[in-house]
C-alpha cells in the first residue's frame, strides 16, 4: 500500500517503478480473460476440407475444440468401410479479438478412400474438459480414380487437372454442379480453368477451395473449382476443360548453388509453360415430355415445396391482399420465378418482390420467396382460389404440381347509395333564414342587366370546366391501360426493372470505389453485366457467364467495342478473385468502362 502511494506522489525508485508496472499489465491482461466477452463457449465442430474425394486419394477430417482442451486426440470410433484412418496432426491457436480471448485445438486425421460409393461419417459423442460434447455427421462421396486426360500435360506428375460431373443423364433445364480439381507441386502463373461447355449454359461459380491430398505417395496442393451447369440443348454433349501454367521442374542436373541453398532465385528449377486438359464427360441430355404438361409449368426442373398465405381476408372491392408464398428445394433458386395463374380472373394481380436465401454457393439448394399483391375485382368473390406452381423432377421422371390452400375471402363492396332526400307532403324543412317565396315578381321597372345574371351555361369558364372531369378520366384511363400492358408484357417489364438495377448498381458501384471494397465491387460489376445480358437474351441472369459471348453475342449485329469490352470486363471479375485491385482510382477508372459496355448492350435488338 506504501508503495502505491508512493507511485502516486512520484516517489518511487526506477526499479520498483518498473516491477509496479509489470504487474499492472498481468492485472489487466487476467482482467480482460475474464471478461464476460472472452467467456466464449466451448464446443467441438467437425468439418471435412472437401466433400468429394476419388478413390486412392486422402480427405482431411477436423475436429476443432473451441475454448477446451481436450486429453488427447479422440477415437473416431467405427468408420465406413469406404474409407482408412492414416495419420494425425494437432494444432492450436490463441488469440484476443475486441478484448475477448478465443483459443482453438484442432485434430486433423487423414482418411483414405478406398472405395466409391456415398457414405455419412456418424456424429461422434465426446468428453473434453468433463464436459459432454457431440458433433455433426459428415457427409462425403467417394468416386471411381480418373487418370490425367494426356502424359505429356502432366509432365512426371507434377500436376494435372481432373473433371468431375455427378451425372451422365440429365434433362433439358436441369441445373447441376461441376467440380474442377487442379492437382499441382510447384507451378506458377496458374489461370483461371476454362470450361468447355458447348450446350450448357454455365452458371454461378463457387470461390476456389485450397487444401492438400495425397496420391500414389505424392502430397499434392489441390484447388477445388466448382460450378453450376444448365443443359439448353437435347442430345450426347460433351464437357471438357483446361487450364493455363507454368511448371517449376527441379533441375537435378545441376549442382546446388552453395550462396542460394533455398533456391530463392530458381538456379535449380526450370520453368515449363504447359496447358492441363482433362478427360471429356459425356452428358446425354433428354428432352422433357411433352405429355401430362401442367397448365402452370414455367420451365422449372428440379425438386421443390411450398407454402402459401394470404392476409388480410377481410377487405373491400380494390383492397389489396398480399399472397406470400415461399418454395424450397433443389434447382435453380434464383430463377424461380411464378407462373399465371389462370384461377385467378377475377383479381388484378402485380408483380411479386422476391427475396431468395441461398443453402450454396452455387445457388442450386435454398428457398425463394414471393410477396405479390392482388386486388379483389368484385364483391361476389368469396375465396382466394389455389396458388398452383409445376416443375419436372428429374428424380422422379414426372411433372409434379403444388397447391396451396383455397383461402376464403370477405370482399366487401366499395361504393355506398345515399338514398335521395324525402319529397313527400310530410317532409320537415330545416331554414334557419326567411321563408323563400316559390313565385318570381315581375318587376314594375326594368333594370340594368348585370355580368352576374348570365347564365352558367353562357360563361366561357364554366363550359371549359365540364372537359376536366373527361380529362381526369381519360388520364386515369390511359394509367390503367399502360400499367395492364406492363402487366401482360413480362419482356417490358423485366426491362423496366433491369434498367432500374443497373441505375441503382452503377451508383453503388462508386460507393463501393470510394470504399476501396473491391471485392464487393467486382461481384456488383459482374452482377451488374449478368442483369443486362439476361434481359437483351431473355435468359435467367444466374445463368450469364462468359461463353455467352462467343455462343450467342458474336452471332448476333454487336459491335465489335462492346464485345471487345464485355471480354476486358469479364476476365476482371475472374481475375479480381486472385488479384484485387486496391486503389480508387483503379476502381474508378473501370466505372466508366462499364458504362459504355452496359449502354451498348441495351442496343441489341432482342
Amino acid at each position: 500500500m506504501n508503495d502505491l502511494k508512493a507511485a502516486a506522489h512520484g516517489q518511487l525508485l526506477p526499479g520498483k517503478r518498473q516491477l509496479l508496472a509489470g504487474l499492472c499489465l498481468v492485472l489487466g491482461a487476467f482482467l480482460v480473460l475474464l471478461s464476460p466477452a472472452s467467456l466464449r463457449a466451448a464446443g467441438v465442430t467437425a468439418q471435412l476440407d472437401r466433400n468429394t474425394v476419388p478413390v486412392g486419394e486422402t480427405v482431411t477430417l477436423s475436429l476443432v475444440f473451441d475454448e477446451i482442451t481436450p486429453g488427447g486426440a479422440p477415437s473416431l470410433g467405427n468408420l465406413p468401410a469406404n474409407v482408412q484412418l492414416g495419420g494425425i496432426s494437432q494444432s492450436s491457436s490463441f488469440t484476443i479479438v475486441g478484448g475477448a480471448a478465443q483459443s482453438k485445438v484442432t485434430y486433423d486425421y487423414s482418411l483414405l478412400a478406398t472405395q466409391p460409393g456415398d457414405i455419412t461419417i456418424p456424429a461422434m459423442q465426446l468428453v473434453a474438459g468433463g464436459k459432454p460434447l457431440a458433433t455433426q455427421p459428415l457427409k462425403l462421396k467417394i468416386v471411381p480414380a480418373s487418370s490425367p486426360a494426356t502424359p505429356d500435360a502432366t509432365i512426371s506428375n507434377l500436376a494435372f487437372l481432373v473433371l468431375t460431373v455427378p451425372k451422365s443423364e440429365v434433362y433439358v433445364g436441369e441445373s447441376f454442379p461441376v467440380e474442377l480439381q487442379l492437382y499441382v507441386q510447384n507451378a506458377q502463373d496458374v489461370q483461371m480453368p476454362q470450361l468447355r461447355a458447348e450446350g450448357f449454359s454455365v452458371g454461378q461459380s463457387a470461390k476456389p477451395q485450397q487444401t492438400k491430398t495425397q496420391r500414389n505417395n505424392t502430397v499434392y496442393n489441390l484447388v477445388i473449382f466448382r460450378m453450376s451447369a444448365t443443359a439448353v440443348r437435347t442430345g450426347e454433349l460433351t464437357l471438357s476443360a483446361d487450364c493455363s501454367l507454368t511448371l517449376q521442374i527441379p533441375n537435378r542436373a545441376r549442382s546446388q548453388d552453395p550462396f542460394d541453398p533455398f533456391g530463392m532465385f530458381n538456379r535449380n528449377v526450370s520453368l515449363h509453360p504447359t496447358v492441363l486438359k482433362t478427360e471429356t464427360q459425356t452428358i446425354r441430355v433428354l428432352p422433357l415430355p411433352t405429355e401430362n404438361v401442367p397448365e402452370t409449368f414455367n420451365g422449372v426442373v428440379g425438386s421443390f415445396t411450398m407454402q402459401v398465405t394470404a392476409g388480410p381476408t377481410n377487405v373491400a372491392v380494390g383492397d389489396p391482399v398480399t399472397v406470400k408464398v415461399s418454395i424450397s428445394g433443389n434447382g435453380p433458386i434464383e430463377a424461380l420465378r411464378l407462373p399465371e395463374q389462370p384461377a385467378w380472373r377475377e383479381f388484378k394481380t402485380y408483380t411479386p418482390n422476391t427475396k431468395s436465401e441461398l443453402n450454396d454457393s452455387l445457388g442450386l439448394t435454398g428457398s425463394k420467396q414471393f410477396e405479390q399483391v392482388i386486388i379483389p375485382q368484385n364483391h361476389e368473390i368469396k375465396m382466394l382460389p389455389p396458388l398452383e406452381f409445376s416443375f419436372f423432377d428429374p428424380n422422379r421422371r414426372a411433372y409434379q404440381t403444388l397447391k396451396g390452400p383455397a383461402i376464403p375471402l370477405t370482399v366487401r363492396a366499395t361504393l355506398a347509395v345515399v338514398p335521395p332526400p324525402s319529397l313527400g307532403s310530410n317532409a320537415t324543412v330545416q331554414n334557419n333564414g326567411p321563408a323563400q317565396d316559390d313565385i318570381v315578381h315581375i318587376k314594375a321597372q326594368l333594370g340594368m342587366n348585370s355580368a352576374g345574371n348570365v347564365p352558367l351555361l353562357r360563361r366561357s369558364w364554366f363550359l371549359a370546366l365540364q372537359v376536366v372531369p373527361l380529362l381526369g378520366w381519360l388520364g386515369l384511363l390511359a394509367a390503367r391501360k399502360s400499367r395492364e400492358n406492363l402487366a401482360n408484357n413480362p419482356r417490358l417489364r423485366r426491362q423496366r426493372e433491369v434498367d432500374q438495377r443497373v441505375r441503382d448498381g452503377l451508383a453503388q458501384l462508386r460507393k463501393q470505389a470510394a470504399a476501396t471494397d473491391s471485392e464487393g465491387f467486382f461481384a456488383t460489376l459482374f452482377r451488374l453485366l449478368q442483369e443486362q445480358l439476361g434481359e437483351r437474351l431473355d435468359m435467367p441472369s444466374s445463368a450469364i457467364t462468359e461463353s455467352v459471348i462467343d455462343e450467342k453475342l458474336a452471332r448476333m449485329s454487336v459491335q465489335a467495342e462492346t464485345l471487345t469490352g464485355l471480354r476486358e470486363l469479364f476476365q476482371m471479375c475472374n481475375m479480381a478473385r486472385y488479384a484485387p485491385l486496391k486503389s480508387v482510382k483503379e476502381l474508378n477508372s473501370i466505372i466508366p468502362r462499364a458504362e459504355t459496355v452496359l449502354a451498348g448492350l441495351r442496343e441489341i435488338k432482342s
